[in-house]
């Protein structure tokens, strides 16, 4: 999946809980702020109790995500993060340089490469992907 515009994926995270029988619920809200860019915030949840909270910073003249934030949690506590913050000192990140995950154990220090998480392309179908693996 590619942006194609602000409209399909609007449309995309708006449909999100038919299209997935394992989504419960879902908060995602997309914010315009300037006729090219917008902000998506919220949460999905998942029927086995996981939490999906979302940030993303979009700019859909560019067609990428300029920032963002995405972490799994089973009630408060975080099983799962993304981000994008570069260790080029850890050659075991560079298949997915900058993008990677955080887990446990000691999931502050446990980076793991993050597949299919780009700046180019929408993630929340990893995500997604992800959440239900882990359910």
């Amino acid at each position: 999946m590619t942006f194609l515009s602000r409209e399909v994926y609007e449309q995309f995270i708006y449909s999100l809980p038919g299209a997935h029988p394992e989504i419960q619920s879902s908060t995602l809200h997309l914010y315009p702020n300037s006729p090219t860019t917008g902000f998506v915030r919220g949460s999905v949840w998942f029927r086995s109790g996981l939490e999906l909270r979302v940030f993303e910073y979009l700019d859909f003249l560019d067609g990428e995500i300029l920032d963002y934030r995405y972490v799994l949690l089973r009630g408060e506590k975080s099983v799962r993060w993304y981000d994008a913050q570069p260790h080029p000192e850890i050659p075991e990140l560079a298949s997915t340089f900058p993008h990677h995950l955080h887990e446990p154990p000691d999931i502050k220090h446990n980076r793991k490469p993050a597949p299919g998480i780009t700046f180019q392309a929408p993630n929340l179908p990893t995500l997604i992907a992800d959440g239900m693996a882990l359910s």
